[in-house]
């Protein structure tokens, strides 16, 4: 844990350009940290399969041209193995961990304990012996690792949301290729950097409780959570890229520059008004967490251009 003050973060995954969900929910965590003294940091988490070569640079750009800073060089998640290892080794010596053999499919098929919460893994290899961890070994299945929780439920407090009580199950704390999961690698990672505010797009809310849970197991302190509603399209579904003209490059093509879409994210979290330019020195004087609205922003990306 740092010993230095307290910071927020942002931590895109590089798969590909941010869209103007993803620079709103960036600037939301920059004036959260910044209006409340902390640090704000910067995360690349180039763990998912998904990460692309370039994609941090360009994500770094589009932050940087919006008006975001941060105080120190973004941590690489890639380069934070050893730590995620050692975290795993920890659980695993106080007895908190066990192999899993299962596939994505076998554990949809199999059947759930009567009051296990809808989605829960159901226990499958949780309490193989040493013959049958062989056996499956044998037939040349990589075991992920699975934390052996204690308890099915954990409550956390957000700011926006208030008391949230969500499932925590035997989740994958390392994956079948050696890979930490994501569940794991954020909370080590965040006890390392000193995160003690974590802002970020409210359809990640159901995972915090397993997140707060871990981290109490490893000794660290839970952070202050805010969880901000999405963007979204006119369907009513999450703002992609398969929207349409939703990304600063694409949006540049015709005619948008990054100031006018700095506005309109400005507008759309009540800190400007309607045809006014604004940078996020003015934002920050401007913000008050208590005065942001409910619920998402609805955008028609023809009504961008």
């Amino acid at each position: 844990m740092s010993e230095t003050a307290g910071a927020g973060r942002y931590a895109p995954s590089p798969s590909g350009d941010l869209h103007i969900g993803n620079l709103r929910t960036a600037l939301l965590a920059w004036l959260f940290a910044r209006h409340s003294g902390r640090r704000f940091l910067m995360r690349i988490e180039d763990l998912d399969d998904r990460a692309r070569d370039g994609a941090a640079e360009s994500q770094l750009r589009d932050l940087r041209s919006i008006g975001l800073d941060w105080d120190e060089e973004p941590m690489l998640q890639s380069d934070r193995r050893a730590a995620h290892d050692a975290a795993i080794d920890t659980l695993t010596a106080a007895g908190r961990t066990f192999e899993c053999f299962c596939s994505r499919k076998e554990i949809q098929a199999a059947p759930t304990a009567p009051h296990a919460p809808p989605g829960a893994y159901p226990g499958t290899c949780r309490d193989l012996d040493d013959a049958q961890r062989a056996e499956r070994r044998a037939e040349g299945r990589p075991p992920a690792i699975r934390l052996r929780s204690d308890t099915s439920r954990f409550t956390i407090t957000d700011d926006l949301c208030g008391r949230y009580t969500g499932v925590v199950d035997d989740f994958v704390l390392r994956r079948g290729d050696g890979t930490a999961a994501y569940n794991l690698a954020v909370v080590v990672d965040d006890g390392a950097q000193g995160i003690d505010q974590v802002v970020r797009a409210d359809d990640l809310l159901s995972s915090t409780p397993r997140q707060a849970y871990l981290a109490t197991l490893l000794g660290l302190p839970v952070p202050d959570h805010a969880h901000v509603p999405l963007v979204l399209n006119t369907a009513g579904q999450r703002l992609a890229k398969r929207d349409g003209a939703v990304t600063l490059a694409d949006l540049a093509l015709v005619g948008v520059d990054t100031a006018r879409v700095l506005s309109m994210m400005a507008r759309s979290l009540r800190l400007a008004s309607a045809n006014e330019t604004v940078t996020t020195a003015v934002l920050l004087d401007r913000f008050d967490p208590t005065r942001l609205p409910d619920g998402p922003w609805i955008v028609d990306p023809d009504d961008l251009w």
